[in-house]
């Protein structure tokens, strides 16, 4: 099995909610039979069902028990249309991966299964203890469901939605760059050369989509086995088609593509584990959509760059990766592109200033932002947020005719509008 193979298993048990389904569904097929001999061995009896009471309630806590269920998918459904209408469509795979939505399934499906477990059981002796803990548990599912929709509600609101990117995006950002920046120790380029010598391409194979992420180690471990050295082409996240290049290899000895091939994993949506640039792509698409004259809603926008000034002070404080891997002698084995700071700034900032040209409210906020990241962030930083602030000033002057409204708009504001000065 190939890193890529792997990557897909991992991804479909973090995302999809079938395996919860299954999981809940065995484990209630276990927990049926065990519940069972343990009322055999005590002889239950408390709540005293009759066969003929034990099967109606039984048999109708059953049937709401596949109404929550449809319910519930349901619901999600709607939450996600909805969510990608109001907001962006790349927020969809993020709603499906809520652990909220996948602990109700798989509740659900538990106590479904189990409730028609006890109710095939009841004959003329009622297993009381059996049927006592299925009525328990849909009880308790009747309380998770108000839960569930009572969050799920609030999910839908732009702010409970940014924070949830966010808080991904902050964890990724984590887990790419792991090292503090240093000042004293400068950033190397984000794209090493490959040594003198013959180099040939590795062709892409396999179907058109978006590399989501790449095991650097497991590329650098082929290339040691050939004594060669391969660069990746394509960095995370971006398009591939076949026959595209994907990798130049420079070595003497011959080295299987198809093992390169696998240290790659390509997919039809790019995804947040590898990508911290996705993060940012995401929240500017909800400030761009927001600022879009159908929706018109600047206050979104600025909720948007609450969420991207946090994101980039934390980037700002990190190493930002170097792309080169060595192998335990210390010899160059993989190369691959990486985003610097400026590819950063530039996604984060300049489309949402181009589309919220004329809003006084995203204008203060920007210009708050991109203040504030300069008092904070180390003067090695400062060059592209600087430039940002240049171009917001010559945005303001074309935005607004009155000399009034681009004074108040060259003035910096957390809030927007309303907010404290600076």
């Amino acid at each position: 099995m190939t890193w890529e193979q792997r990557y897909r298993l991992w991804l479909a048990a973090r995302t999809s909610l079938v395996p919860w389904a299954v999981l809940a569904l065995a484990a209630a097929l276990v927990a049926a039979p065990a519940v069972r001999a343990l009322d055999a061995a005590t002889g239950w009896q408390v709540f005293g069902y009759t066969p003929d009471g034990a099967r109606a309630i039984l048999g109708t806590l059953a049937g709401s028990m596949l109404s929550f269920i449809v319910f519930v998918l349901s619901a999600t459904l709607i939450v996600v249309q909805l969510a990608a209408g109001q907001m962006t469509p790349r927020v969809i795979a993020l709603v499906f991966s809520l652990p909220l939505v996948k602990v109700t399934l798989a509740a659900l499906t538990f106590t479904l299964t189990y409730t028609l477990a006890a109710l095939a059981r009841v004959e003329d002796r009622v297993p009381d203890l059996h049927v006592g803990v299925a009525v328990v548990l849909n009880l308790g599912c009747i309380v998770g469901f108000f839960v569930f929709a009572q969050r799920l509600s609030a999910a839908l609101r732009p702010s409970t939605m940014l924070q949830l990117v966010a808080g991904r995006g902050r964890a990724v950002i984590a887990d790419v760059y792991p090292t503090g920046y240093d000042p004293a120790r400068p950033e190397g380029p984000t794209r090493a050369p490959l040594p003198a010598g013959p180099v040939w391409v590795a062709p892409y194979t396999g179907p058109a989509g978006s590399v989501l992420a790449v095991s650097t180690a497991d590329l650098a471990r082929v290339a040691g086995a050939a004594d060669a050295v391969v660069e990746l082409v394509p960095q995370v996240g971006d398009f591939l088609a076949p026959g595209d290049p994907l990798a130049r290899i420079a070595g003497d000895k011959p080295l299987d593509a198809a093992a390169v091939r696998g240290c790659v994993a390509v997919g039809a949506e790019r995804t947040l584990e590898q990508d911290p640039r996705f993060v940012f792509r995401v929240l500017v698409d909800v400030a761009n959509k927001a600022l879009s004259p159908a929706i018109n809603d600047p206050t979104t926008a600025v909720l948007a760059l609450d969420q991207i000034a946090s994101l980039l002070l934390f980037l700002g404080r990190r190493r930002l990766d170097e792309g080169v891997v060595r192998d335990a002698a210390g010899t160059v084995r993989a190369v691959y592109g990486t985003p610097d700071w400026p590819d950063f700034v530039t996604l984060a900032v300049s489309e949402i200033r181009h589309y919220g040209a004329g809003s006084i409210q995203v204008d203060r906020r920007l210009r708050a932002l991109l203040d504030h990241l300069i008092r904070e962030l180390p003067a090695a930083r400062h060059p592209p947020l600087r430039e940002e602030l240049v171009l917001l000033d010559r945005a303001v002057e074309r935005g607004f005719t009155d000399e009034a409204d681009r004074r108040r708009a060259a003035v910096g504001d957390q809030q927007g509008v309303g907010g404290s000065e600076g």
